[in-house]
């Protein structure tokens, strides 16, 4: 009976064992030990760029008349204007991939490699036909980074240009005792880079410009015995239940 209780034992180190040996494997992202991530540069901190349109982007688009002027009517009232701009429900025009946007009354339009502000002086230029003296307002409506790991997974929407990894990562509801803030992975194409938030000099060298489309990964802090008894909790809780039984044997013997 005692070789039966040692053979228990056994079996739940093993277990143990076995789950620890194995709890990095759903860690993302790994990277090789002679890895050399991309170099952070000046123009990643300090260079603010406006966004390009691009194929497959969604835009919002607004046109007003006579230069806008119903966006600051002082008198709504005296308009008949009962319902403000922003509570419109916004329709999305997509950007084909022939790089233009069919857009209401002048059909399609080229805005592929254009600033939104470009792509705006194109559009007034094309409803000048139209109307008098257009006022246009665009706007992404899908622009958005990825955030991975002790975070959880989140889409987060660029919602302003040029925004910097801490908002992104406080949109993502910031760090918690769980995440690694000196091992935080932002991958942009085949661009890799590792940031170090956890101190101050880390921050000011880290806090890059996050472009649309990146994905970032912030790894998780791992605890392998707690994360191997939750893993194997079943088993281990057989184990222990065989284990007081033989001993209960025992005592009675």
């Amino acid at each position: 009976m005692n070789s039966l209780l040692h053979k228990l034992i056994l079996l739940s180190i093993v277990a143990l064992t076995f789950s620890c040996s194995s709890y990095k494997k759903n860690i993302m992202f790994k990277t090789p030990e002679n890895f050399q991530p991309k170099k952070i540069t000046s123009e990643s901190i300090n260079i603010i760029q406006d966004y390009i349109i691009q194929k497959n982007d969604l835009l919002t688009v607004e046109v007003f008349s006579n230069n806008g002027e119903r966006l600051i009517d002082p008198n709504p009232e005296l308009t008949n204007s009962k319902v403000q701009a922003g509570e419109k429900e916004k329709i999305t025009y997509l950007v084909t991939a022939n790089g233009n946007a069919k857009l209401p009354l002048i059909n399609e339009v080229k805005v592929e490699g254009l600033t939104l502000r470009q792509a705006e002086v194109s559009v007034q230029t094309e409803y000048a036909k139209y109307f008098k003296d257009p006022y246009v307002v665009m706007h992404f409506a899908n622009k958005r980074a990825v955030l991975l790991g002790a975070t959880g997974g989140q889409v987060i929407p660029l919602n302003n240009q040029n925004m910097r990894l801490t908002e992104v990562l406080a949109l993502g509801k910031g760090l918690d005792n769980s995440a690694q803030a000196q091992n935080i992975r932002v991958l942009r194409n085949d661009d890799v880079y590792l940031i170090n938030l956890s101190t101050i000099e880390g921050y000011k060298e880290g806090n890059i410009l996050i472009q649309p489309g990146d994905i970032i990964y912030v790894e998780p802090i791992r605890r392998p015995f707690t994360e191997a008894v939750r893993e194997n909790g079943s088993i281990i809780s057989i184990v222990v239940s065989l284990a007081s039984l033989v001993v209960i044997i025992l005592n009675v013997r």
